[in-house]
């Protein structure tokens, strides 16, 4: 099955999930401060397993990283 992955074409298993798609991405689902959106809709990590993808869909995965500015 073919979805969009932040932004490019990707070839997933059918059958995938949102869980699958954010390792795919590289991304660790259950960490926190990462945000996974389907067809620009953001799902909450703990539904990730449950939604199965399609073809054609569009899967953004966002990781957010800390910091901050030393003063």
């Amino acid at each position: 099955m073919r979805v969009e992955l932040n932004g490019e074409p990707v070839e997933l298993e059918r059958g995938a999930t949102l869980h699958d798609a954010a390792l795919a991405a590289g991304a660790e689902p259950a960490r926190r401060g990462v945000a996974v959106a389907l067809d620009g809709e953001v799902v909450p990590g703990t539904k990730l397993a449950d939604v199965e993808l399609r073809d054609g869909q569009s899967v953004e995965v966002v990781v957010a990283i800390g910091g901050g500015s030393r003063g």
